[in-house]
Formats: structure tokens, C-alpha cells, sequence
């Protein structure tokens, strides 16, 4: 009987060691990446990298300014398409989704999830670059929106669907209708897990680089129009990494320095949210 308490000591030790084994396992190769872009990418970050297009090869200087206006410009159209689709499907799986047709598209959305994305790219050509007869941001962009649709829809449904029954009774109760009780108290309370789950698509369509391969292509120069070809963050990345210049792999190394800052700080403001207070 004494020895009962030395028995569980040793095994809550072994269990914290194991744990906190497991944690290292899991951190430790982002931080081994991390650690391996700061070292090489740091050096190039200047005011020119956020200010300049890239330089041709065999002059000093330059950035990706025209890449960070490309990448910013295409996620923003992907998401004017992305998240009205998104969130109002979820509405109706959440609200009206007791049919065939709700399990259709919930079937769809899952398999369209699972895509890899450089399928997505060679749809997105196929129906959209080769009929326009040439690459352009309208094409990235809406092969992103392929990508952030299925995301939104599928988190915000799951965030809809832990919004309390009884809020949506008192409202009709009140006579509110269906639609804006959807619209106006479900989507309400539901704000801060749907705000989380846009961040968290817009982090993954951020860095998607095989969509905008087959539709966008890149530019070196700043595009004028949403028509043409258009520069973005990963495109310059894998084009400026595969080059043989010295130069632009350095560029290469601070794109992906600035790249993994801007999803590691959507990531944090996710979290932010997703510990809000809900259904207040």
C-alpha cells in the first residue's frame, strides 16, 4: 500500500515527459523553419523590398512591391466572391439544410476542400484563361475563391450550428421572420467563430502558389489592369528560388520571410477571435 503513491509519481512523471515530448516534436520543425527563413531572408528585408519591383538581373536593390499589391489585390477579390457564397450557403445548410440538396452541397464542399490545389489551377484555366485567350488576376483570383469557398462554408455551418436553439425561438417568437432571424440573430452571435474561420481561409489561400501558376502567371512589373497577367508574393517566390542569380534568390528568401509573418499574424488573429465571448 505505501508504494501506491511513489507508482503514481513515477507514472505522472512519464506522462509529463511524454507530453511535453510531444509538444516539442510538434514545435519544433516550425521553428526550425521559422529560425532558417529568419537567417536567410532577414538580411534583404529593406524599404525597397515593400517599395521597388524587382530589379533585372545584375543590378543591386529592388523588392516585391508589385508582388505584395498583387497578392493583396487577388485576395481581395477572392474574397468579395469567396465569402458571400460561404457564409450565405452556410445560412441555408444551417436554416433550410434538411433536404437532398443540403447534403449535396455539403458533400461538394467537403470533396472540394480536399482538392489539391493545383487542380483547382488547371480547372480555373481550362474555364476562365483559355477562353479570355490570356492569363490574368480576375482568373487567380476566382480559382482562390474556389479554394476559400468550401473553407468559409464548412467553419461557419459548424459556428452556426452551436449558436443556442433558444435564440432562434425568441425571435420568432417575436415575430421576427426566418430569413432575418438568420441574417440578423444566428449570424450575429455567431460573429466572432465566423470571423475566425475567414482569417483562417484567408491564411490558406495566401500562400497557395499552383492556382495562380495556370491563371495569374506573375508580371514583373506593375499591372494596370485585373485583365492581364499579375504579380504575386508565392509566385515570385518559386520563380526568383528556380532562377540561377544570386540576387533573386535573396529576394526569394525575404518574400518567404514576409509571407510566413503575414500568415503567422492571420493565425494569432484567429486565435484572438476564437476566444471571444460568444453568443453575447
Amino acid at each position: 500500500m505505501k508504494r501506491t503513491p511513489s507508482i503514481r509519481r513515477i507514472k505522472n512523471s512519464l506522462m509529463t515527459l511524454l507530453m511535453v515530448a510531444a509538444t516539442i516534436a510538434v514545435l519544433a520543425p516550425l521553428g526550425i523553419i521559422f529560425i532558417h527563413i529568419l537567417r536567410m531572408g532577414a538580411s534583404s528585408i529593406s524599404l525597397d523590398f515593400f517599395t521597388q519591383i524587382p530589379k533585372p538581373t545584375g543590378e543591386t536593390g529592388g523588392g516585391m512591391a508589385n508582388g505584395l499589391a498583387g497578392s493583396a489585390i487577388m485576395i481581395a477579390m477572392a474574397s468579395l466572391i469567396g465569402l458571400p457564397v460561404g457564409v450565405l450557403g452556410a445560412v441555408y445548410l444551417t436554416e433550410f439544410g434538411n433536404n437532398r440538396l443540403a447534403h449535396a452541397i455539403r458533400f461538394s464542399a467537403d470533396v472540394l476542400a480536399g482538392v489539391p490545389s493545383i487542380i483547382t489551377g488547371m480547372v480555373a484555366y481550362t474555364l476562365l484563361v483559355v477562353p479570355m485567350k490570356g492569363f490574368s488576376a480576375l482568373a487567380g483570383a476566382i480559382a482562390l475563391a474556389l479554394i476559400m469557398i468550401p473553407i468559409v462554408l464548412r467553419t461557419t455551418e459548424e459556428q452556426l450550428k452551436l449558436v443556442p436553439g433558444t435564440l432562434r425561438e425568441a425571435s420568432l417568437a417575436l415575430g421576427v421572420p426566418l430569413w432575418r432571424t438568420a441574417l440578423q440573430v444566428t449570424l450575429a452571435s455567431a460573429r466572432t467563430g465566423i470571423i475566425t474561420g475567414i482569417l483562417l481561409a484567408i491564411a490558406r489561400i495566401a500562400g497557395e502558389t499552383a492556382p495562380l501558376l495556370f491563371t495569374a502567371l506573375g508580371n514583373q512589373f506593375w499591372s494596370r489592369k485585373l485583365t492581364e497577367p499579375m504579380a504575386a508574393i508565392p509566385l515570385q517566390i518559386f520563380n526568383f528560388a528556380i532562377a540561377p542569380y544570386e540576387d533573386w534568390h535573396k529576394l526569394a528568401w525575404a518574400g518567404a520571410l514576409v509571407l510566413v509573418v503575414i500568415m503567422f499574424t492571420l493565425s494569432l488573429a484567429a486565435r484572438y477571435f476564437g476566444r471571444q465571448k460568444r453568443y453575447s
